[in-house]
């Protein structure tokens, strides 16, 4: 006879029979504590370190030696600007694992006093300070926690307990707890927990998750069965039941890197204030014309009548400032950044069969476009799926197997789709339009000779790699193979080193260079 399946209990249900069983075993003695929505609800986003097995995490970390610059060198490889800020984490992550590999050397020092470099980065929303903290986590190999400050309170009771960053270390380093202890803790958004004394009527549970911070920043031991979570108390009490005692298993703070950062809006509005004063009494204000020069000269001072504690400011000694991202920054970052938004867009294009290529004068019109978004670097994902949306639906299973980003793009996306979709001509002049100028920029930099290819002859050009079956490029290689030696001897004759190419080249290219030669043998200056 088939027994019926057991009914799944919910997570209420299962509360509620937990806390009856401790009830009914324990008295009041023993009570199930339940986190209201706030910790199921909290956003912390973890990554763990890359595809080793652990033993080998933890031997890169242990041996870490890289240098200040090495540090530096790999992050400007992924962030563009930034250069002060990327010097001053490039320092504090040296100090701080050069002395966890020289404690493991060396136990006794594990006794001296050391001020752990926790670090306090200021900047506004979209300036990479995230992916600086991902980037160096990465690079060193710890596991990486990061949170908003906003979703914690000082209870746990609603909202989550910040010592839940440190129990995410542990899940994320698969229950390693000497990897975990090595982790870096990132905490965006802390300007949001600052309890400014003026401000009347302040709920004041920033302050106490100020404090919890404190005492994690200052080293601790952190229980890794939280009171809120009930499947933690589950386990202690079945661990009771079957050994009489609940064993306390924990991690310790003393390796972990905290890191926390803000927008700190009006916080320049306190620096002001305070250069102000300073400079009163040495033949009047010193006045800047940037807010982000005075926000770099920040003191703890400032960050104290912002809202913060004392003991919370001193346990963060190193101070980062980010600034804002000009329009030649997103520029970068799109061309240059190994972590460019542009490779992904080339992925989910090339999915679909086709592929995608980006102008310089197309990336230089979305960083214009990100640039008024306001939102930094995050401005580049939202101008790119606006222009892109549309390409990625209509594009696929289309006859349409590459398009050219440039600035017509850029600006009008519907009408250059509809072209693509429409116009054959279109699409192979866009493309050709690109590779020509590809083969002039090569053939520039082996001559230093320029050459502008005109409407006619991209036309004609595409035209004969159509026919040929032949790419473009190998067919103008071919065409203007003896064109390097012999521009170079009209160059040297006349010191002409621009030359437009037209369909009447494209058509006689052999026949038009022997009389630019000869022409400019007879002293009279070639007329193309």
């Amino acid at each position: 006879m088939r027994m019926a399946a057991k009914k799944i209990p919910t997570q209420e249900e299962l509360q509620e029979d937990l806390a009856e069983f401790l009830r009914q075993k324990y008295g009041d003695h023993v009570q199930l504590g339940v986190q209201v929505q706030g910790h199921a609800e909290r956003e912390t986003e973890v990554e763990p370190p890359e595809s080793e097995d652990n033993e080998e995490l933890k031997r890169r970390i242990l041996e870490f030696d890289m240098t200040p610059k090495e540090v530096k060198a790999y992050l400007d490889r992924f962030v563009i600007g930034q250069e002060d800020s990327k010097r001053a984490l490039a320092i504090a992550i040296c100090d701080h694992y050069n002395h966890i590999r020289e404690c493991e050397h060396d136990p006794e020092l594990r006794e001296a006093d050391y001020s752990k470099q926790n670090v306090l980065m200021v900047g506004p929303t979209g300036v990479g300070k995230t992916y600086l903290i991902r980037t160096l986590a990465k690079l060193v190999g710890v596991p990486f926690v990061k949170a908003d400050a906003t979703k914690f309170s000082e209870t746990g009771y609603v909202g989550g307990n910040v010592e839940d960053l440190v129990r995410d270390l542990v899940t994320q380093a698969d229950g390693d707890l000497e990897l975990a202890q090595y982790g870096i803790v990132y905490l965006d958004e802390v300007d949001k927990v600052a309890t400014p004394p003026n401000i009347i009527g302040r709920d004041v549970s920033g302050r106490g998750v100020q404090m919890n911070l404190l005492k994690l920043m200052e080293e601790t031991d952190v229980d890794l069965r939280s009171p809120f979570d009930p499947t933690s108390q589950m386990q202690a009490a079945m661990e009771f039941q079957k050994k009489g005692k609940v064993e306390k298993p924990t991690i310790n703070t003393r390796y972990i890197l905290f890191i926390v950062s803000g927008a700190f809006t009006n916080l320049v509005d306190l620096v002001k204030k305070r250069a102000h004063k300073t400079t009163l009494g040495f033949g009047g204000n010193v006045e800047r014309d940037d807010d982000a020069e005075y926000l770099a000269q920040a003191i703890s001072e400032d960050f104290v009548k912002f809202g913060f504690e004392p003991e919370f400011v001193g346990r963060l000694p190193v101070h980062v400032f980010c600034h804002q991202l000009s329009v030649g920054h997103l520029f970068e970052i799109l061309q240059h950044s190994e972590g460019s938004i542009i490779r992904q867009y080339e992925r989910a294009f090339r999915a679909y069969g086709v592929e995608v290529i980006f102008e310089e004068e197309g990336l230089q019109a979305i960083a214009e476009l990100a640039h008024e978004e306001k939102t930094g670097a995050r401005g580049l994902m939202t101008v790119c799926e606006r222009l892109f949306r549309d390409f990625k639906y209509e594009l696929p299973a289309t006859d349409v197997t590459m398009f050219v980003v440039n600035r017509e793009l850029a600006d009008s996306p519907a009408d250059v789709l509809e072209r693509l979709l429409a116009d054959p001509g279109f699409r192979q002049r866009s493309v050709g339009r690109y590779i020509l100028s590809r083969y002039a920029a090569k053939f520039l930099e082996e001559t230093e000779i320029e050459l502008e290819f005109a409407e006619d002859a991209i036309d004609a050009l595409c035209d004969k790699a159509v026919g040929s079956g032949d790419e473009l490029f190998g067919v103008a290689l071919t065409m203007f193979h003896d064109y390097e030696h012999g521009l170079s001897l009209v160059r040297r004759n006349t010191g002409k080193a621009s030359f437009v190419i037209t369909r009447e080249v494209v058509e006689n290219p052999d026949g038009v260079l022997s009389d630019w030669i000869r022409e400019s043998y007879t002293d009279q200056e070639p007329t193309a």
